[in-house]
């Protein structure tokens, strides 16, 4: 049970743009930089990152059909931000299903508690 649109909207309008301030440079907040994959803007938007080996791991909070999952999965990846360096992803994968170990007990107990059942693993570009 992804969080509702009405969260979505506030987050968007509220808590996005305060967190904004610190995403990129305090794990496991980052930030996404991705392309629109029909207008081809350029857009940032701030998420909790995961890397686990040469992955980095989101849990989709919102589910698979927001913008910015649409948008790496047609680009074939991204690059984010994450503790004050950029990282460039390729090969997204969405996966449905238990999170399991990849994310930190206290992150997988509110997912579980939320439903959140998918996560978007892209893995690092070697020498970027």
């Amino acid at each position: 049970m992804p969080f509702p649109e009405a969260v979505a909207r506030f987050n968007r309008r509220v808590t996005n743009p305060v967190i904004g301030g610190v995403a990129g440079k305090v794990g496991p907040l980052a930030i996404v930089e991705h392309r629109g994959r029909r207008s081809g803007t350029r857009y940032r938007t701030p998420v909790m990152a995961f890397p686990k080996g040469e992955e980095v791991i989101f849990a989709l909070t919102y589910g698979t059909e927001v913008d910015w999952v649409k948008n790496v999965i047609a680009a074939g990846g991204c690059t984010i931000e994450y503790r004050r360096r950029s990282i460039r992803l390729a090969n997204p994968k969405l996966e449905h299903g238990s999170p399991g170990a990849v994310f930190p007990w206290v992150v997988r107990t509110f997912l579980r508690l939320l439903r959140v059942r998918d996560v978007l693993r892209l893995r690092v570009v070697a020498g970027a």
